[in-house]
């Protein structure tokens, strides 16, 4: 049984997040995949059901980069409207609900690298400088973390008004 908090809703999909903040010498630790290639992502996945937001990105970073860390703090709440690129969801409408945790990075962090994305794809670690070119999501990390907050932020994009 799936437990991921990922559910139909008519035509759409209703997703649950998490996402970490990682953050190490002014580089941002993000995610790529071999499918697509043109977009980095956050380390991060969705919640279980019967998970808390902070258990699952506990286990989604151990997951990813085989390194147990501890949350150091929620930094945003994103409610997100976009339509899906995967093969399991192109097309679709997906309503998702992001928790995004700055994360507490030990001394001398490595991570490893080699998940999977829900459609096979292999995933690859990568850190980048905040004004990377390369075009990567959320996209409000890109002006939020070059100042970081101790409050908590919350972001909507909505992909139905463009």
């Amino acid at each position: 049984m799936n437990r991921d908090m990922s559910v139909p809703c008519e035509e759409g999909i209703i997703n649950l997040r998490v996402g970490a903040i990682i953050m190490k010498d002014g580089k941002l630790l993000m995610v790529g995949n071999d499918v697509r290639p043109e977009y980095l992502y956050s380390v991060g996945g969705r919640i279980k059901f019967g998970e808390l937001a902070e258990e699952a990105i506990v286990r989604e970073v151990y997951e990813e980069t085989g390194v147990k860390m501890d949350v150091d703090r929620l930094g945003f709440v994103h409610e997100n409207y976009f339509y899906g690129d995967a093969e399991t969801n192109l097309g679709k409408l997906i309503y998702e609900i992001s928790y995004f945790f700055y994360m507490k990075v030990p001394e001398g962090f490595d991570p490893g690298e080699g998940s999977f994305t829900e459609d096979g794809a292999t995933e690859k670690l990568r850190w980048i400088d905040i004004d990377d070119p390369i075009k990567y999501y959320p996209e409000f990390f890109r002006e939020e973390l070059k100042n970081p907050s101790q409050e908590v932020k919350y972001f909507v994009t909505d992909e139905r008004k463009k």
